[in-house]
């Protein structure tokens, strides 16, 4: 991903903050022929065992994920398969109105946080633990972060009925890019108002770049 110096996320928690809080993710990796990606939208956390430590930074961690195994996307992927894991947070359209000033062209503000690594499939995992593993951390990471507390218990026996149609992998990542588009090449006044502008709205996405743009502190 291109990111501008304007744009570089300020310090790497902010893109933890983002991979956690927007978790369905698009992977994308060669098909058969390197002019025709597969990508697919699945959910996608930060490995559970690190995750409950204090997680600076993406570089090196692990990603864990599942599809269903009927996708095609399952079927091209092979072992040690290079993948880009791309999550998208709060974005919107910028009004040429908002600025007040002439003259100026209108824009799209947005953050995104580009992973690329390897994956692998779990597929020596004869009794599914491993599988049925990275279904419950999914689970508890999305009830806890965005659920009621619900309790699986009383679900395990269907999740392993259900576990043969499940594809779970393992992407260890080599690089990240965040890229964080919050008007930081505006002037103070102009950044204000986009910020004012966008905390008005009814849109949680241009809500979202509001929160993140009160946060932020370019140089000027």
């Amino acid at each position: 991903m291109y990111v501008p110096n304007f744009y570089r996320e300020p310090d790497e928690s902010w893109m933890v903050d983002l991979v956690r809080s927007n978790p369905l993710a698009t992977l994308a990796s060669n098909g058969p022929e390197t002019n025709a990606p597969y990508a697919t939208h699945v959910p996608i956390i930060l490995d559970p065992r690190a995750a409950d430590r204090s997680v600076e930074g993406l570089s090196s961690v692990t990603l864990w994920g599942h599809m269903n195994r009927a996708n095609p996307h399952w079927r091209a992927l092979v072992s040690e398969t290079p993948v880009t894991v791309i999550f998208t947070g709060p974005h919107g359209y910028v009004s040429p109105t908002i600025y007040k000033i002439k003259p100026a062209a209108p824009t799209w503000n947005f953050t995104a946080v580009h992973m690329r690594g390897i994956l692998r499939k779990v597929e020596s995992d004869a009794p599914g633990e491993e599988t049925l593993e990275t279904v419950a951390s999914t689970v508890r990471a999305f009830e806890g972060e965005f659920g009621n507390g619900w309790c699986m218990a009383d679900s395990i026996d269907y999740f392993r009925r259900i576990l043969p149609g499940v594809g779970a992998f393992r992407i260890t990542v080599s690089h990240v890019d965040g890229m964080f588009k919050l008007s930081q090449e505006q002037d103070t006044e102009v950044r204000q108002r986009v910020q004012q502008s966008f905390a008005e709205r009814e849109s949680n996405n241009h809500r979202g770049i509001a929160a993140l743009m009160s946060r932020l502190q370019p140089a000027e």
